[in-house]
């Protein structure tokens, strides 16, 4: 294509709105009338607006003949003079979206006869796709104009292992990419891979998972996970740390996989898995990152992998350790960044589509409500339509059990519902949940998928951001303390929480049912519980500081709703008080086996707290009904809150269960509300061996968590 002089410049705005802009000082040579150049025809502008910017004059302009895309126009005025139509803020129109939709399969589509190369590519005037065997030369294939923009081209022969990347026309500028739809990568998400279909599935297919509050939520970091040099697992830092069974810290204590089966969590949630950057997988252990810088959607990231420069390993040792996640009863989660990409220019998304997959502001620069410079624009057909393929294929060929959506309140509520719709179809009893901040983007308030909009996306999760901070105090004044770090005025807000923030009437619903309230006290974002402690209770004794976050985790893990877990905060985690640790070392970020050895004590009583709430429906109620009608509240002042769950015949094999938590170091006596007499299965020190009667009044001695229970035939727990 002969590239054509730009003195001045012309954008289709509009179906049949081109907008022209030239320069002050050559406005009166390049004047009106403008007109419209295909190759085969002229039509007149007509002049509809013409005012002055700040060194431009902008004119704009109607044609009665609608540009034709996937072809080369050009923009000529009175002078003589021309310009290519570029394609301009037409790309973020409804009418755009509504012409250019399309339904059908994208990316390197195998058989082993051919494979076929389809790339949604509405805007580009040409497009080829570059393909060549593993680490030598190859061939340009030119790509055939189909509907709805989509290029196509079919290669003959087994192209397994071929490496592969488009080259796309937009605007008179050809740009190599990779495939937004690439399965597999080389080295560094350089290049597309063509796979032959992998026939291993990661397990036997499990049941259904029954409900979303029966879940307990481990989050973890593969690296973190494994990569202490104590951790017992030979495979640091990689899936196939979590294919290995029965491994032991130094002495003896179990960790990793085993570890985390006898805990009793319920599902593994996975930082993300996805090819991202600020790694690099040629020399793996040089940088660190959480995983936030999503390069390629569809593809696992080859860091984690023990060869990354073949692609099909990291498919493989992914699936591996899925796969023996499910044979040990463990669901797993999946952590996507739908809502920006790393770089926004450099992005298969802008090569592709310039200005369709993000979201603009009103002066036509990209939004940045995610701070990390673009949001994606998920209410357009097309972004809404990769979004959900790419979930549906982390179900089918992964079988993952759920995902959790990285700043959720980023995108709109219409495609959140649409995933769920297909998700669910795909793999009922999958768990949908993220972080439903309202950020600043383009979009308007009603349509966000944010927290405030729960009600609106029935079955969809939303981290609890009041109850964390009614616990442990605001996350980002850092010696705000909460309830559980003795402050006097969050109980009220403790308790919301404890209903699931959905069922006490002393406050409005923050989620209509209990299932959409994620309960928590610490992620990976943010300082851990105990680094928090530190700094908002210096003068605080590690053993004080201990029962404070013991209190915390029972307050969560008993609470109506669905709890969530940061790996190693039932040991305390620290990250040496680095808040934003996402590319902080691994000595900061990796799980510390020594602690796990140190405070085992601790550990079991976490393990038994949930142990507690699987064994009893009566900490899982399903709706907000059900919460007013058997959860009240007996107590609430400053240091000490009690609730009572009663009147559970038919719910639960207990009868009645009262809990209190008491955040003050002073002992009290806590009077029953009844004449009834109660066993006491746990009280500030730990769980009984032997749970003795109560009646009357019980002990509280000092920080912590005390449960008691009516029933007719007592049972323990492991």
């Amino acid at each position: 294509m002969v590239s054509i002089r730009r003195s001045f410049e012309a954008y289709v705005d509009d179906m049949n709105i081109i907008t022209v802009l030239i320069p002050s000082d050559q406005k009166e040579i390049m004047t009106p009338p403008f007109q419209l150049e295909t190759e085969t025809a002229v039509f007149p502008l007509a002049v509809r607006e013409e005012y002055r910017l700040e060194a431009t004059y902008k004119y704009v302009c109607v044609s009665d003949h609608p540009v034709t895309f996937g072809k080369t126009h050009a923009v000529r005025a009175s002078s003589g003079d021309q310009t290519d139509l570029q394609i301009g803020a037409v790309i973020r129109t409804d009418a755009f979206d509504d012409a250019f939709y399309y339904d059908g399969e994208l990316g390197a589509v195998y058989t082993a006869d051919y494979t076929e190369f389809k790339v949604w590519a509405p805007a580009a005037v040409s497009a080829a796709v570059k393909l060549s065997p593993p680490n030598k030369s190859g061939r340009m294939f030119q790509m055939t104009r189909l509907e709805k923009g989509v290029y196509a081209v079919t290669a003959s022969g087994d192209l397994h292992g071929y490496e592969y990347v488009f080259c796309i026309c937009n605007n008179s500028v050809w740009t190599e990419t990779v495939d937004p739809y690439a399965k597999a990568v080389t080295v560094n998400g350089e290049k597309g891979v063509v796979l032959r279909p992998d026939q291993m599935k990661c397990s036997d297919p499990l049941k259904p998972f029954p409900h979303p509050a029966d879940a307990v939520i481990y989050e973890m970091h593969i690296r973190d996970f494994s990569i202490h040099q104590y951790s017992g697992m030979k495979n640091k830092g990689k899936y196939l740390a979590l294919t290995e069974t029965d491994t032991q810290t130094t002495n003896g204590c179990s960790s990793g996989l085993a570890y985390v089966k006898e805990l009793g969590v319920t599902h593994v949630e996975l930082l993300p898995v996805n090819d991202f950057a600020g790694v690099d997988e040629k020399k793996p252990l040089d940088a660190y990152n959480w995983g936030y810088n999503p390069l390629h959607f569809f593809a696992p990231e080859g860091s984690y992998a023990s060869n990354p420069h073949d692609p099909q390993t990291r498919k493989t040792e992914l699936k591996q350790m899925i796969k023996t996640l499910h044979q040990h009863g463990l669901r797993v989660i999946l952590d996507v960044v739908f809502n920006h990409v790393y770089e926004r220019e450099n992005s298969p998304f802008e090569k592709t589509v310039p200005g369709y997959f993000f979201r603009h502001n009103a002066f036509g620069m990209p939004s940045n409500g995610t701070g990390v410079g673009n949001d994606i624009a998920s209410e357009r057909q097309m972004a809404r339509k990769f979004i959900a393929d790419c979930v549906i294929y982390w179900l089918q060929e992964y079988d993952a059990d759920g995902f959790r959506f990285d700043l959720l309140g980023i995108l709109d509520i219409d495609t959140v519902l649409f995933i769920k719709e297909k998700a669910m179809a795909v793999k009922p009893g999958i768990l949908l949940f993220g972080e439903g901040w309202d950020l600043d983007t383009p979009l308007p308030h009603e349509q966000k998928a944010i927290l405030a909009n729960a009600s609106k996306m029935p079955g969809i999760g939303f981290f609890n951001d009041m109850f964390r901070d009614a616990v442990k105090g605001n996350t980002f004044q850092l010696m705000s303390a909460g309830f559980a770090l003795g402050s006097g005025g969050a109980a009220e807000n403790v308790m919301h929480g404890i209903t699931g923030s959905s069922g006490w009437k002393a406050l409005a619903p923050v989620v209509p049912e209990p299932s959409q309230s994620i309960n928590y006290v610490e992620s990976h974002d943010n300082h851990t519980f105990w680094d928090k402690m530190s700094l908002a209770l210096p003068q605080e004794t590690d053993s004080r500081k201990r029962s404070r976050q013991r209190l915390a985790s029972a307050i969560i893990l008993l609470a109506q709703g669905v709890p969530f877990i940061h790996s190693g905060q039932e040991f305390f985690r620290t990250k040496q008080g680095v808040e934003n640790s996402y590319q902080s070392s691994d000595s900061i970020n990796q799980l510390d086996w020594d602690r796990r050895e140190m405070f085992k004590e601790d550990v079991d009583y976490f393990r038994r707290l949930i142990s507690l709430r699987k064994a009893h429906p009566a900490f899982r109620l399903r709706s907000a009904a059900d919460i007013r009608r058997h959860l009240e509240c007996l107590t609430r002042d400053e240091h000490l809150i009690a609730y009572r769950l009663h009147n559970l015949n038919g719910i639960d094999e207990w009868e009645d269960v009262i809990v209190i938590h008491h955040a003050s170091p002073a002992a009290v006596e806590w009077k029953l509300p009844n004449d009834k007499t109660y066993r006491l299965l746990c009280d500030t020190s730990g769980f009984q061996h032997d749970p003795k009667e109560i009646k009357k009044a019980v002990a509280v001695m000092g920080i912590g968590t005390v449960i008691l229970y009516l029933a007719s035939d007592l049972k323990s727990f492991a």
